[in-house]
């Protein structure tokens, strides 16, 4: 493969990660714990988007059943955002695993 077809499609493959990374970041996932009474969104950047808490949730007489909800669905969360970011970015890279930081 000639040197000009390598870096264009070098910068081809950065181009389009640079465009599903601005994409994933508008997408979102969902995770809920204790039956949906706690659901927390996250986004492509692995940025929480928000955090939904049912009132049947809160009892103050077990705060520390609520704090472990939230944990719960907040790591859910980040992981299925990191599992839709793997999924798309694998699309791109023809399932190529890309060092972290490389574009």
């Amino acid at each position: 493969m000639g040197m000009n077809k390598m870096m264009k499609q070098v910068q081809k493959l950065q181009a389009d990660m640079m465009r599903m990374q601005e994409e994933l970041g508008e997408r979102t996932v969902e995770a809920t714990a204790g039956g949906g009474v706690v659901k927390v969104v996250a986004d492509g950047k692995q940025e929480i988007r928000a955090v939904v808490i049912s009132p049947e949730a809160v009892d103050p007489e077990d705060v520390e059943m609520l704090q472990d909800l939230v944990l719960a669905a907040t790591n859910e969360a980040l992981r299925l955002s990191r599992e839709m970011v793997s999924t798309e970015m694998a699309k791109i890279t023809g399932g190529i695993n890309m060092p972290p930081g490389l574009f």
